[in-house]
């Protein structure tokens, strides 16, 4: 069974409008037990499934400091002065470099626009220009990773480019469009249906192993495992 209910989705869309610490802490246990709890226990189900699908993705069931992202805001450089995000967002580190910019798997549940989403968002500019370099001298193996059936199934490419070619790769490149890419992410929406059902967790595992070719080819540019 998910852990997930629609009381997860109906407490964040209470918090949207109500954003302050004043309702935040009077509905507190409520965050808890719909919310907080439930994420944690999701990522504890998906332990025994990443060790077979990809093994090198930290799953860690913490309340604290685990894979579900902290629901407090940094607001210090933010015109947005609301103290709390109204989505919840769990990531899936790859063991190598456990920052959101590695490759990795990210579940972001949100009322209005909840998603799956596989890859490297926002590489810092060592590993981008490592990703490029290996899109450049295998373009086929690029290729083959994100139009393969299984991907292709559930993921579309997604975020943000350049707007121009990056230095030292011609405008007419072939395959200019992705290498103008700074983030490196399929994408798979889901319906908030999807996530409470009772096959959801099964429905994650294919999924996983769907983005094995995109993640394979990012891992491999960036000489980690996967």
């Amino acid at each position: 069974m998910s852990p997930i209910t629609p009381a997860l989705f109906e407490f964040l869309t209470e918090l949207s409008e109500n954003n302050r610490r004043e309702w935040f802490n009077l509905h507190k246990s409520r965050y808890h037990a719909d919310v907080l709890d439930p994420a944690v226990e999701l990522v504890s189900q998906l332990v025994k499934p990443l060790e077979r699908l990809a093994p090198m993705l930290v799953a860690s069931p913490k309340r604290h400091g685990g894979s579900v992202m902290r629901i407090y805001k940094d607001t210090r450089f933010s015109k947005d002065k609301t103290p709390y995000k109204t989505s919840v967002g769990i990531s899936l580190r790859h063991e190598a470099d456990g920052t959101i910019h590695a490759p990795g798997i990210y579940l972001h549940l949100n009322p209005d626009e909840s998603f799956l989403g596989v890859g490297c968002w926002r590489p810092e500019r060592t590993a981008l220009a490592a990703i490029r370099a290996s899109i450049v001298e295998q373009p086929q193996s690029w290729k083959r990773a994100i139009a393969s059936k299984r991907f292709c199934a559930h993921y579309e490419l997604s975020g943000d480019s350049l707007k121009t070619a990056p230095r030292g790769i011609a405008r007419d490149h072939p395959l200019i469009q992705d290498l103008r890419r700074i983030d490196f992410i399929g994408v798979s929406p889901l319906k908030p249906s999807e996530i409470c059902a009772a096959e959801f967790i099964s429905q994650l595992e294919i999924q996983i192993k769907a983005a094995r070719p995109m993640m394979t080819f990012l891992c491999d540019a960036l000489n980690v495992p996967y």
